[in-house]
């Protein structure tokens, strides 16, 4: 106890505490800023990985247009549902189940 009480006295100490304090939670680089920060880089980094995936399937489907004219009819239908005029065109949507 007495020894708690001696460093409860030292200025250094008293010090070091004091700057840890307020270095954790009243700067404005405080722990929850840090770990809002992270997530939100975690976040971002999602939406990165999303994205390229996506513009390589895009770029995939314009370099597969580009080399063969045939496909463009394909793509046209599939993705846009465009149809010739004296065609119809059923679209079927699947509901998904929720367990």
């Amino acid at each position: 106890m007495k020894r708690l009480l001696e460093l409860l006295r030292n200025k250094y100490f008293l010090a070091v505490v004091a700057f840890a304090v307020w270095m954790m939670f009243f700067d404005k680089n405080d722990m929850l800023s840090q770990y809002e920060y992270r997530a939100e880089v975690n976040k971002l980094q999602q939406e990165k990985d999303f994205y390229t995936k996506e513009t390589a399937s895009v770029k995939k489907d314009l370099k597969e247009l580009d080399s063969n004219l045939n496909t463009v009819e394909k793509f046209a239908r599939e993705k846009y549902f465009m149809k010739k005029d004296n065609e119809d065109v059923f679209v079927i949507v699947k509901d998904e189940e929720k367990n």
